[in-house]
């Protein structure tokens, strides 16, 4: 039995737990772009790192869903 892929959320409606990573990206008028894997974090766990916590984007998701 094979497991489905979770539906994407959008960040204005729901944000995943600080620390965990998931799978997010941009999907507005522009199209569909930065598919990547990145987790909340900062004091106000508005800013979003890689993995590994080195580095953060310039960026906010638009939408995000737990990693498959």
């Amino acid at each position: 039995m094979s497991e489905s892929i979770p539906d994407w959320i959008r960040t204005v409606d729901q944000l995943p737990p600080p620390e965990l990573v998931v799978e997010t990206k941009i999907d507005d008028e522009d199209g569909c772009r930065n598919v990547a894997k990145l987790k909340r974090g900062g004091l106000s766990g508005r800013i979003w790192f890689t993995p590994d916590g080195n580095m953060y984007v310039y960026y906010q998701p638009t939408h995000w869903r737990p990693n498959p």
